[in-house]
């Protein structure tokens, strides 16, 4: 369950990195990277 979750998270970090294309602010890259790291780490280590 850990796995989806994290493949999940890193997903939306991903669609939220193209997103980074239109006009951006700090909140919404730092919120990016912040899902990106949190499924990342979810998926590659929450075995």
């Amino acid at each position: 369950m850990k796995r989806v979750c994290g493949l999940i998270l890193f997903s939306i970090g991903i669609g939220m990195a193209i997103m980074i294309c239109l006009p951006t602010t700090f909140c919404t890259v730092f919120i990016a990277v912040a899902v990106m790291i949190l499924g990342y780490n979810l998926f590659c280590m929450g075995k």
